[in-house]
């Protein structure tokens, strides 16, 4: 635990150095390094219990901790610098992934049980029901395609592109408005959901990637069985990636804006990535 808390602090504070140019306000009593080193720690032992992080690195490291209200404050208003945090290791794991093999698929997480869904402040609407068909239950909530709370990961399961969606839209609709941004002469491997034959074409004319996604029952052309067979292999390792971040969740995600629950699964997906690395 010590040893992948100062790893993760000082390769975090040498990211924020060449990405976040604000100046800090005099009075802050924790930098956004910090800040963000206690909400990832939060994520990997505490199941998001960012209060429980703040009293270990108060009584082991010494940090000078704000109240519980200040804190979530400072957090929310470095929204947009975590984003760029993930963005910027995106981009540097796919530097790495010299296979040039990316898997797409995507992942529910839910608001609260569908028993509750009527007394939801933090969503509302039917879009936001949707059906899992992996373990053939409704939820009450968010989808993922990384890109795939929607997901899109490496060939060794490294998250490195997402979007959030609805829990009612189509992972083949989120697969159209999600802006990839993949190296030239990729593989994209996707299950069947994934299919389509004028995103295929777009796909490789305009960025030479090779969308490989599993074939239905009814499809028109099916892939051979060599293909089948590489896709199951592939797409294996993103289902026990999302096995593992969803692992690390609450039973509960304790959020009181839509936002905060966004941000949390952002830290979640963020502190995965450099649990793999650490």
């Amino acid at each position: 635990m010590k040893d992948f808390t100062l790893a993760i602090y000082c390769l975090i504070d040498d990211l924020l150095q060449k990405i976040d140019d604000n100046h800090l306000d005099s009075r802050r009593k924790l930098t956004n390094s910090q800040v963000i080193t206690t909400v990832i720690l939060s994520c990997k032992y505490f199941y998001g219990n960012q209060a429980c992080a703040c009293k270990y690195l108060d009584d082991h490291y010494g940090f000078t901790m704000s109240d519980k209200s200040n804190f979530n404050r400072i957090l929310h208003s470095l929204t947009d610098l975590i984003g760029d945090l993930f963005f910027h290791l995106g981009m540097v794991f796919k530097e790495l992934n010299l296979q040039s093999v990316y898997l797409i698929d995507s992942f529910p997480v839910a608001v609260c049980k569908n028993i509750r869904i009527a007394s939801s402040k933090l969503l509302k609407g039917k879009e936001f029901r949707g059906y899992n068909a992996s373990k053939r239950e409704y939820h009450y909530g968010f989808k993922a395609a990384a890109a795939a709370v929607h997901v899109v990961t490496t060939y060794e399961g490294i998250p490195v592109e997402f979007i959030v969606t609805a829990g009612s839209i189509h992972d083949n609709t989120a697969f159209q408005i999600m802006p990839l941004d993949l190296p030239e002469n990729s593989d994209l491997y996707g299950d069947a959901a994934y299919l389509n034959e004028d995103q295929r074409e777009l796909l490789l004319t305009f960025n030479n990637i090779r969308l490989k996604a599993a074939t239905k029952k009814n499809s028109l052309v099916k892939n051979t069985w060599a293909q089948d067979l590489e896709n199951r292999y592939y797409r294996k390792k993103i289902e026990n990636t999302f096995a593992e971040i969803s692992a690390k969740f609450p039973k509960k995600i304790h959020a009181v804006t839509a936002k905060g629950f966004l941000l949390k699964i952002l830290c979640f997906i963020i502190m995965f990535i450099l649990d793999k690395q650490f």
